[in-house]
Order: C-alpha cells, then structure tokens, then sequence
C-alpha cells in the first residue's frame, strides 16, 4: 500500500503540473491579444519600419507563422524546458530568469516573514486588549499601512531615509562599485534591501494584523478555550499554546491567497527601488513587447505561487494535527 505522504505529494505534483500548463496556455493567447510585436518594437527604434524590414524581422523571430503553429511550437518547446530566446535582451530567456529570481525571491521571503511576524504579533496584542486603547491604535496603524498606496509609501521611505537622514541607500541591490565581497557584501545587500521589503511588507502586515486579531478574538469564544480557562491555566498559556496556534490557520489561508499579489506589489516596488528583479524585468519585456521573456516570466511566477500553496497545505498539518494529508 501506498504511504499517505506519498500520495499526498504525487498528487499535489500533478496538480501543479495541470494548473502551470494551463496557465501558460492562457497567457500565450492573452499576450498574442496585445497589440503590437518585437518586430514593430525593434523597427522603430532602428529609424527604418519599412514593409520589407518588418517582414525580415518577423520571420527571424518566428512571428510570420500562423497562431497555431505558433502555440505548438510553444508547447513543443515548453514541455523540453525550453523557454525560448529573448531577442531583445540577446540571452536565453531561461538565462535571464535564472539571474533575476534570486533577488525576487529574496525580497518576497523577507517582505512576507516580515509582515507575517509583525502583523500576527500586533494582531495578538490588539486581541488581548480588544476594546481598548492598545486595540485602537493597533487597528488604525493597520488601516492607515492598508489605505496607503505601495508606491507612495516606498517614496516617502527614499525621502526620508535616504535624503533626509541618509542611512540607507536610494535603490539598486548592491553598491556595485565599492566591490564588497563575503560578509561585507551580505552587509551590503542587507542594507539595500531593508526599504524595498519594508515598503512590500508595510500593505501585507496591516492584512495580517486585523485578520489575526479577528481570528484570535474568534478562537478565544471556542469551547476548548472556556475548558483551559476553567483547568485554571494561565492566561499567557492560553493565548499562545492554544488560541494563537489555531488562529494562524486563516492567517496561512491568505498568506497563499497573496502570494501572487505580493509579486504583483513587488513589480512596482523594483521600479521605484532599482530592485533587479523579475518584476522589474517583466515590466521592461511588457513595453518592449518581448514576449518570450514576458511567457517565461509569467510561468516562472505560477510556479512560485503554485508552490507556495503547496507548502502552505503542507504546514496546515504543522499547526492542526487534526489536518491530515489525505
């Protein structure tokens, strides 16, 4: 017999595999809804769009085929690994995911355990004090992070950190000419991405911070809880052996749900940070109409999410051993 966990994760990979496929064959026929192409792109920044040049241009990209060759030529390729060219950057779109996806993720995990952290320990100390002057604080510092735009908040932190009191860094990741290396230079990238992280985190907290408060107040409320009341428990015991365990489990529920957000967020955070990451990168193909980047990009990120999700079905079982993988 099968073990369960076995199962469990063979079932999971092929569901991944089902949705990513999907996906990408979505978003091929959505950017082919765009207007314009590489080849028009290219053309007119070389000063010469004529009818001959465009057409020289397209059959060297593959753009004078029709759709469905097109789509399996793309599937063919696909189901090798095989990303394509981007022609606009020079290099295998495989290459340039590969030497953005670092930093992307480095900014996610930071920005997300950031808010996580944060916003589930300031959701515990609003529930504790619900009704009170902490909770009224608490609650309208989350409201006040929520209602602020990304941009504007990431701006504001550049003003103020780094012109006014200058002590961090403007953008980019590293200082690339002062050449640091080992631990100067994690230093280095620390320092570069405390701004760009904070400014992602800042929106994600304030979410997490009144979902909490609102499921510890929940789960406060449940016969379990009356019972280590009534055992003569202490209340600190309560709150974080029992209470806090169990209202994470919403809190995980929409940490997947944002996933994609949070790399949605973090295309705006990189432009205005210089943050070179696939955010950036994506909103470059996007104006630059290269697509083969652009599809690359786009399936590198549902795998992201795909298995964020799947790691956060993993951790329900963590937190509730009344979840089990079957």
């Amino acid at each position: 017999m099968i073990p369960v966990s076995v199962r469990f994760f063979g079932r999971r990979a092929l569901q991944l595999v089902i949705v990513v496929l999907g996906i990408a064959i979505t978003n091929f026929f959505l950017l082919r809804l765009a207007p314009g192409d590489a080849a028009q792109v290219l053309a007119g920044e070389a000063g010469s769009a004529t009818p001959e040049y465009l057409a020289a241009l397209r059959k060297q990209f593959g753009l004078d085929q029709p759709l469905p060759v097109q789509f399996a030529l793309y599937l063919r390729n696909l189901l090798s690994l095989n990303l394509g060219f981007s022609f606009r950057q020079g290099l295998p779109v495989l290459e340039l995911i590969a030497q953005r996806l670092p930093a992307t993720l480095l900014l996610m995990g930071t920005s997300i355990t950031f808010a996580l952290l944060v916003g589930s320990a300031m959701g515990v100390a609003a529930a504790r004090r619900a009704g009170r002057a902490t909770d009224t604080v608490i609650s309208s510092i989350a409201l006040l992070f929520y209602a602020t735009p990304v941009f504007w908040t990431g701006i504001m932190l550049i003003v103020v950190f780094s012109v006014w009191l200058d002590w961090l860094p403007v953008g980019g990741m590293t200082s690339i000419e002062r050449g640091y290396t080992g631990l100067a230079y994690l230093k280095d990238v620390a320092a570069h991405l405390v701004l760009p992280a904070t400014t992602l985190g800042l929106f994600f907290l304030a979410v997490y911070t009144r979902l909490m408060r609102a499921a510890m107040i929940d789960v406060q409320q449940q016969d379990f809880v009356r019972t280590a009341v009534a055992k003569g428990l202490r209340p600190g015991r309560i709150a974080y052996r029992h209470v806090v365990r169990n209202a994470l489990l919403p809190v995980l529920t929409m940490l997947g749900v944002q996933v994609g957000a949070v790399l949605g967020g973090a295309v705006l955070v990189e432009t205005v940070f210089s943050w070179p990451g696939l955010g950036r990168l994506a909103f470059e193909a996007l104006f630059q109409r290269d697509l083969n980047l652009l599809l690359g990009i786009l399936l590198c990120s549902s795998v992201v999410v795909v298995l964020a999700n799947a790691a956060i079905d993993f951790l329900y079982t963590v937190l509730d051993p009344r979840i089990e993988l079957s």
